[in-house]
């Protein structure tokens, strides 16, 4: 007995293990909408979606330890609007959330539409990961947004924690400049896949990932057991878009975090005290004039009844 409990004791330990050192990183859905085509014949999209969702959800990017329940949750909602014989062009909309210390709260890193997506692909093609060559047009698209969810979240996490993936971006941004394929080339677009890297990565606005930590890891993780810190750590944490929108007020950091964040910071001040509603507002206006509705919002706070 003692002996076959030794045994599968062992059984179990080594398959925990190699859950951790070999798990894949994201848990992506990935879905195609293609009412915009025409014809009945749409297998080629089915086949896609399976090859793109298999490619995500079993790639291993990184050398990241994580365990099953810590892969990243993701999305990526593909709409194509033209296919002319393979070559297909449309929008990508790219989510990722991540989880908040002791709550049942999702937060959103990113919520982006890449409107420069542009690639060939034949029913049935597979698609190949390289660390070291660009494959395919498709599957450098599919590493650029893989390797940016990894970055994001893990500088969510512990201060510029994911420098090794936003490393890996730079590699996968200039062989896209390399092949001369659509969104990738630097300054042709200011929301293109360069844009982003440049957002993140250049040193006059690169101080959006030591808030992303702020944010997320002194703020709402903080906030759960005290509310007033957390909360506290935000408002200061935003002080960064100031300083990104005077070094640079096309960012695609600024309308990235807006797109993602404008909506939780309602939430997060709605009883707030009323200072500190009129100081985030004041730090927002000038960056966001357009978004009357949410700011608005932060600086009334919740309406007592």
């Amino acid at each position: 007995m003692i002996r076959l409990f030794t045994k599968l004791t062992f059984i179990i330990l080594i398959a925990l293990a190699h859950e951790l050192t070999a798990a894949q990183e994201l848990n992506c859905q990935v879905e195609f909408n293609t009412d915009q085509i025409a014809g009945s014949n749409k297998s080629v999209f089915e086949t896609l979606q399976e090859a793109v969702t298999e490619y995500m959800n079993t790639t291993k990017f990184s050398n990241a330890q994580l365990s099953a329940t810590e892969r990243l949750d993701c999305r990526m909602f593909f709409t194509i609007k033209e296919n002319n014989d393979g070559q297909m062009t449309g929008d990508l909309q790219v989510q990722l959330t991540r989880p908040v210390y002791n709550t049942n709260y999702t937060t959103n890193l990113i919520n982006f539409k890449d409107t420069k997506i542009d690639f060939t692909y034949q029913e049935g093609e597979p698609l190949t990961f390289s660390e070291t060559t660009m494959e395919s047009q498709l599957t450098a698209i599919l590493n650029f947004y893989a390797y940016l969810f990894l970055a994001i979240d893990f500088d969510s996490f512990s201060p510029r924690g994911g420098q090794p993936f936003f490393d890996r971006l730079s590699m996968i941004v200039q062989m896209g400049q390399s092949s001369g394929e659509s969104g990738w080339k630097a300054f042709e677009d200011s929301k293109n896949r360069s844009a982003i890297l440049a957002a993140y990565t250049d040193a006059s606005t690169q101080g959006l990932r030591d808030m992303i930590y702020a944010y997320h890891r002194t703020g709402l993780d903080e906030m759960a057991t005290a509310p007033d810190k957390g909360r506290q750590n935000i408002t200061k944490s935003l002080e960064a878009l100031t300083s990104v929108y005077n070094a640079n007020p096309m960012s695609v950091g600024l309308s990235m975090f807006k797109d993602s964040k404008i909506d939780e910071l309602v939430n997060i001040y709605s009883e707030a005290p009323a200072n500190e509603r009129t100081d985030v507002y004041d730090l927002l206006y000038p960056i966001f004039p357009t978004e009357t509705k949410q700011l608005d919002a932060i600086k009334a706070g919740k309406q007592k009844r």
